[in-house]
């Protein structure tokens, strides 16, 4: 069987002017990164366009190491849609290199449905992380050069600053260190951390952003710490928001690459759903919809996080809506949950299936309190019997709703015909869209909104810690931002061994994060990481690079 970086290389791509010209934009319009990428002005942006066009949000079940390919799916719906007369682009987050290296591989989906150049895109792409990890720092520089500094010294009390340093790799090592020291010249001794470069404030920031004004004032009101004397210190006042806005001048503009097939795709933006907000950039989605009449986009890890930030975080502050959610499970992933191992979920196994699949239909209840019903994709394996298949079905027709069985990692947009065709109806009926919770709702109220409608909790439980940051929180006059729950993406509850549908449990919330610039609340339930580690076989065993410059082994 081919690997997927050698089906990406039996396409011939197009130069990407012919991509732009393919959305109407003007070739002088577009900024070359080489042949195949190119980033696109947000002069471009047409309101009324994006007012006129249509967004269908692709999500999915309960993460599992089985897989689900939603990434696969949304980029072959959007191939199914140009097959059938529909100008589609494809809307997706740009991958972190942790992952790539780490555990999960790439993430521009698979087979012959994948954004290309695949290399490119999992590796460097251009630069916009890099750019991201270079403005985060820099405010972390400015803090620490700004506390040593006796004639500029806003007097930041040392215990209380919470902006740490990020990069964009899984170093557990780094999660908790002690930096400053070396005497003098060594600076001032403190406890720092380093978070993963997805879970920078900074990057939610721009994913957030409508402009570069927007951003520039965002990035300002990052929460520092208190001075000596209780004082809250943002980042205005360092004055460091607009040096780091500087670095993010190309960083904020959307990239334009293309599918397997030839669809246009803009890829912008990545933070993980399950310690940040999991959307790509309002900027990009915004773009996409300005030269496409259905735009096709992603939200990170299952319902419970992603499409649940996507609806009360992005489209509460964008004013985006979406027209249409598709729901993406796979056979092997319910079996999964109905409790086999990993090994044996390629093993037909309906006894399985039938208990697993109460992931699915909670996933298919939770969207619908968003005002939406989902319509449901079958990410076919070889190995999925029909018996299987059609009990899937029949499990979402009693739930009413509709499941399509969908190939596009065999076919390319060939295989998800039936979907497009569906979703193509479904996009012109009105829907009103409901939020979880109100904003001007407590804190804790918010939360256990969320803990109790969409997790199954029963209650939710503050640590001493949680309840003094949220006091802060208040005393900031913060607390009616939306709520961004961190927490494992293994389950729909916050212990990573629950699979299915877990009820009756008790959410914990163990401390509670201020993203003032990025305009959200960030409660930490479990043991979840801001920086993750590498597995024991770590992704980068298996990738390498040949004496002609070929990347090899990625995934």
């Amino acid at each position: 069987m081919k690997s997927d970086l050698d089906i990406a290389r039996q396409y011939e791509m197009l130069h990407i002017r012919d991509m732009a010209a393919k959305l109407d934009i003007c070739k002088a319009d577009i900024e070359y990164y080489g042949k195949y990428k190119a980033k696109l002005p947000l002069k471009l942006i047409d309101e009324e366009k994006v007012k006129a066009s249509k967004l269908v949000l692709v999500t999915a079940i309960t993460p599992t190491p089985a897989g689900e390919g939603k990434t696969t799916i949304s980029i072959g719906l959007s191939q199914a849609l140009n097959r059938i007369g529909v100008k589609s682009t494809v809307v997706l987050r740009e991958p972190s290199l942790g992952p790539v290296f780490g555990i999960k591989g790439g993430a521009t989906g698979g087979g012959h449905a994948q954004v290309v150049p695949m290399e490119d895109i999992n590796l460097h792409f251009t630069g916009d992380f890099a750019a991201i990890e270079k403005a985060h720092n820099l405010l972390s520089a400015i803090i620490d050069n700004n506390i040593q500094n006796k004639k500029a010294n806003l007097g930041l009390d040392t215990r209380t600053i919470r902006w740490s340093r990020v990069m964009d790799m899984n170093d557990r090592s780094l999660r908790s260190v002690v930096i400053g020291l070396g005497g003098v010249n060594g600076g001032i001794p403190r406890e720092c951390g380093f978070k993963i470069t997805a879970a920078s404030e900074v990057m939610a920031i721009l994913c957030m952003s409508s402009s570069i004004k927007d951003l520039k004032e965002k990035l300002g009101n990052i929460f520092i710490g208190y001075t000596n004397d209780k004082k809250p210190i943002f980042a205005r006042d360092l004055k460091v928001h607009g040096a780091m806005a500087a670095l993010l001048k190309d960083a904020i503009k959307p990239n334009l690459v293309q599918t397997t097939e030839g669809t246009p795709a803009i890829i912008h933006g990545g933070p993980f759903a399950n310690i940040a907000q999991g959307t790509n950039t309002i900027i990009g989605t915004k773009m996409g919809m300005t030269f496409s009449d259905i735009v096709v986009t992603e939200a990170g890890f299952g319902a419970d996080l992603g499409a649940e930030k996507f609806i009360d975080i992005k489209c509460r502050e964008s004013g985006l809506r979406p027209n249409a959610i598709v729901l993406v499970a796979t056979i092997r992933a319910l079996r999964y949950h109905g409790g086999v191992g990993v090994k044996d979920t390629g093993i037909v196994n309906l006894e399985a299936l039938k208990k697993g699949v109460e992931n699915l239909e909670k996933h298919i209840e939770n969207i619908k309190l968003f005002g939406i019903t989902p319509i449901i994709a079958i990410n076919k394996f070889v190995d999925d019997s029909q018996e299987e298949i059609d009990f899937v079905k029949k499990t979402c027709e009693d739930l009413g709703t509709k499941a399509y069985t969908c190939e596009v990692w065999a076919k390319g947009g060939e295989g998800a015909i039936e979907l497009a065709k569906e979703v193509e109806k479904i996009v012109q009926v009105k829907n009103d869209i409901k939020f979880i919770y109100d904003k001007e709702d407590s804190i804790e109220d918010k939360v256990t909104q969320i803990a109790q409608k969409l997790y199954g909790a029963m209650k939710v439980e503050f640590s001493s810690k949680a309840s003094s940051d949220i006091k802060k929180i208040n005393e900031l006059g913060f607390s009616n931002l939306p709520i961004c729950i961190a927490k494992t993406q293994k389950s729909i509850s916050d212990d990573p061994s629950l699979r299915g549908n877990p009820k009756g449990f008790t959410f914990k919330v163990r401390a509670v994060e201020l993203s003032s610039g990025a305009g959200f609340i960030i409660p930490i339930s479990g043991e979840i990481m801001l920086m993750p580690g590498l597995p024991t076989i770590p992704s980068s065993e298996n990738i390498d690079i040949d004496d002609d410059g070929n990347i090899i082994g990625l995934f």
